[in-house]
């Protein structure tokens, strides 16, 4: 008697999900099904390539365009291994949604009034009331804000 041997193959290729995003920036993220991250990835990816035509903030906006494009060539084709391996063992069957929720009930501002501010002195830069250079020259103010972001976030989290 002939026993069936049942053979699961993978739901994504890793390899073309590589080859995707090599020759066309985020669309490796759309094909593991991943249409939010592959959109914003090349919307990103042409708005660096749109700033890199006016010259200003080089050679950060070359660096930041050659890191995101290596970033989501690995990225892809780690997610299309994920998405694999969770397929073959069964396992997280409900994972993202899981984690999606847990993002969302945070409960900090601290994020969204980061945005807002940016945003306030974006506009107030492309009204001519703040100069980009001297914009540019407070980046670390950024840093130093984050640091202590994170720094309240573990004290408040050993009480």
């Amino acid at each position: 008697m002939e026993e069936k041997v049942e053979v699961r193959r993978p739901k994504k290729s890793p390899a073309l999900a590589g080859i995707l995003s090599f020759f066309f920036p985020g669309v490796g993220s759309l094909y593991n099904a991943q249409y939010l991250k592959g959109l914003l990835t090349i919307l990103i990816f042409a708005g660096l390539i749109t700033m890199q035509r006016y010259g200003q903030g080089q050679p950060f906006l070359g660096i930041l365009l050659g890191g995101l494009y290596i970033f989501q060539i690995i990225d892809s084709v780690q997610s299309a291994n994920s998405i694999n391996r969770r397929a073959l063992t069964g396992e997280g069957a409900g994972k993202e949604e899981e984690e999606l929720v847990l993002g969302v009930k945070s409960g900090s501002i601290f994020w969204g009034l980061v945005l807002i501010a940016l945003g306030g002195v974006l506009i107030l830069a492309n009204f001519e009331v703040i100069s980009y250079d001297k914009l540019f020259d407070f980046w670390p103010l950024a840093i130093i804000v984050i640091g202590l972001k994170l720094i309240a976030d573990y004290f408040s989290k050993k009480k």
